[in-house]
């Protein structure tokens, strides 16, 4: 099975030179490392990161110096760990001393992946106490109440351009509205072409 690599530096000033070496002593081809320089705040944006996404193949190991480089943050560190395990990937970290493809090594990373479930779940169990606390306060929460009387007018006002020629589409737009919102608030409110 192949193996890819991939280099991360947060500058242009910086040299991914020492890296790169890493990667090629650890047996990877200087044709297959892939490189981010400056990566934005999300992972997702990386385009050296995506390319070897896009490359990498189920049964390969992807190959980096530093697990850290897999993101900007530990979540996304965690969850760019656990999608690579979830393609069939194996993931060498050169510098953490991790190699899924042995047993400690697969260890290791049965760990990174249990921390990103469990990261997840504690951010719902956040989101969930957070909206419960919301509630109790007297927060509304979702959508503001719809004004009843504003969206017969508008109904009304859909109506009329209708019979003045216009199709649904433009006449809704006239309104602010989609022509799938006209029709939902027309038989919400009862009014009839």
């Amino acid at each position: 099975m192949g193996l890819l690599g991939y280099t991360c530096v947060s500058d242009a000033g910086q040299d991914a030179a020492v890296q790169s070496e890493a990667l090629m002593s650890a047996g990877v081809d200087a044709l297959n490392i892939f490189s981010d320089v400056a990566p934005p705040k999300r992972a997702a944006d990386r385009p050296g990161m995506r390319r070897l996404l896009d490359t990498v193949e189920e049964g390969e190991t992807v190959v980096v110096w530093r697990i850290d480089l897999l993101g900007r943050s530990l979540s996304e560190v965690l969850d760019t760990v656990a999608m690579m395990v979830g393609r069939g990937l194996d993931l060498v970290s050169v510098q953490d001393g991790i190699d899924s493809r042995t047993t400690t090594g697969r260890l290791m990373v049965d760990l990174i992946v249990s921390l990103s479930q469990y990261e997840r779940h504690l951010t719902g169990e956040r989101v969930a106490a957070g909206m419960s606390s919301a509630r109790r306060a007297g927060t509304r929460l979702g959508r503001p109440p719809l004004d009843s009387l504003l969206i017969r007018d508008k109904v009304r006002a859909v109506e009329d351009a209708r019979a003045r020629g216009l199709s649904a589409a433009d006449a809704a737009r006239l309104v602010g509205w989609s022509r799938a919102t006209f029709y939902r608030h027309q038989k919400e409110h009862g009014s009839q072409e």
